[in-house]
């Protein structure tokens, strides 16, 4: 009876144990299902049957995100086959087309489901990383991608870069400054306005964030649109901006207090700023922002935060270089786009699946390697593929895939790079007294307001 007992224990034991398929299955799956588990997609009813349900379309476009091949067909063979030995139980199509038209028909209710289910949990795990100098702050840039010179392209998407390039998909990207990961991103055509697409992000910033942007952004319109949602900015400004001062519309004005008030718009409310005038070395740096408390942001801070906004920029040099998807591959612009949406969702789940383990760490997130982070993921992937079992370390290697942190002793940058853009600095804002004519103008506006 005893040994009946034990033979039972010694068999409930191994088949309780973990198969070696399992073992991996629990690694380089809880990495990503962590984000995006399956209780995520089961609010998308499918038909039984259906091979590309919203959960398999959101992981084969998330590897080939991650994948090195370079062509679509080959990406798509080498993710279903690393797909298939994670999810031995799935059933997946076996063309490129298919998962294609199954993407192109889930990604409108997916793409911003996912982006709002990312950013509740980027809140949940930044813990004193949520804010820098005291703020929620956004970084907002945007970039340019190449795209095949087919005739739909060419025709849907046009050129707005230099001579000589072809279509182009324009994306804009707000990227949490605490954290180093995208908050939000549109795409467009190459011809998109970046201001146009900030304004569509600005309602699902959390309450009270500072937008962080450089002088492409300045402008009355989006300097009003962003108030108005209740919001901060600090933006760089230049010789094409014109600021007023002592133009007396509010009652306390300061050495710093500026207007943003274009003759056009004298009928309509100015903005009123602070200016904020930083030196490095021998060049001026001038800043504009609501916030005219220098308590609640000072000049070391507005310094620190603008130049911390250079992030953003080495996230798109992630997204082209070390994702290495500077040109997406589709021949027609829809394909085109829905490619771009799933680089930029690849590398948001690279990065969070990273920081997050850094974060844990207590690390710092902003020293998060892409390309190491890219390099692990890819091995897992190769493991998969090889059938190799083994993989228990991919999140703790995750969470040290760090930046070096030497200190550098020359200029990283090349001697002669031809396609550098050679664009000069923004220039010092023209300030201008007000006149009396726009002294009463504001004074009319201001009673007006007042009665209203």
């Amino acid at each position: 009876m005893g040994r009946q007992r034990k033979t039972r224990r010694v068999s409930a034991r191994k088949s309780n144990a973990a198969t070696p398929r399992e073992l991996y299955r629990h690694s380089l799956v809880e990495a990503i299902g962590k984000w995006l588990p399956s209780q995520f997609f089961a609010k998308w009813p499918v038909v039984k049957g259906r091979k590309w349900r919203p959960q398999r379309v959101v992981w084969l476009g998330v590897l080939m995100a991650w994948s090195a091949e370079q062509s679509l067909q080959a990406r798509f063979a080498a993710v279903t086959d690393v797909a298939k030995k994670l999810f031995p139980k799935w059933s997946l199509g076996k063309t490129y087309t298919g998962w294609y038209e199954a993407q192109a028909k889930w990604i409108g209710p997916l793409k911003p489901a996912m982006a709002k289910r990312l950013q509740r949990e980027m809140q949940a795990m930044a813990g004193n990383h949520w804010q820098r100098e005291g703020w929620c702050a956004f970084a907002v840039d945007g970039s340019r991608v190449e795209c095949p010179r087919t005739a739909a392209n060419e025709k849907a998407l046009g050129c707005a870069g230099r001579e000589k390039t072809g279509p182009q998909l324009f994306v804009t990207t707000l990227w949490h400054m605490g954290l180093g990961l995208p908050w939000d991103f549109r795409t467009g055509p190459g011809t998109a306005s970046e201001r146009r697409h900030l304004e569509e992000m600005l309602p699902g910033l959390p309450a009270k964030s500072l937008v962080v942007a450089d002088a492409g952004f300045v402008g009355y319109d989006l300097c009003q649109r962003i108030l108005v949602a209740q919001q901060n900015f600090l933006l760089r400004v230049g010789a094409n901006v014109r600021l007023l001062r002592k133009l007396g519309y509010v009652k306390c004005e300061g050495r710093d207090t500026v207007y943003l008030w274009p003759d056009k718009r004298q009928r309509e409310l100015p903005v009123v700023l602070r200016l904020i005038h930083l030196k490095r070395g021998h060049k001026s740096v001038y800043l504009v922002t609501n916030v005219r408390a220098a308590h609640a942001l000072s000049i070391a801070s507005a310094g620190r935060l603008y130049e911390m906004r250079w992030g953003i920029e080495v996230f798109y040099r992630s997204l082209k270089q070390t994702l290495q998807k500077r040109k997406m591959l589709s021949h027609t612009p829809a394909a085109a786009e829905q490619e771009l949406t799933w680089m930029m969702f690849g590398l948001w789940l690279l990065g969070l699946m990273t920081v997050a383990k850094m974060v844990a760490r207590g690390a710092e997130p902003l020293s998060w390697s892409a390309a190491l982070a890219r390099d692990r993921v890819r091995r897992s992937m190769r493991l998969a593929l090889q059938g190799r079992s083994q993989d228990r370390a991919l999140l703790r290697d995750l969470g040290r895939a760090r930046k070096d942190a030497y200190q550098r002793h020359g200029s990283k940058k090349a001697r002669n790079w031809p396609h550098k853009k050679k664009d000069k600095p923004p220039g010092a804002p023209k300030l201008l007294l007000a006149d009396a004519q726009q002294q009463r103008a504001a004074q009319r506006v201001k009673a007006k307001q007042a009665a209203a």
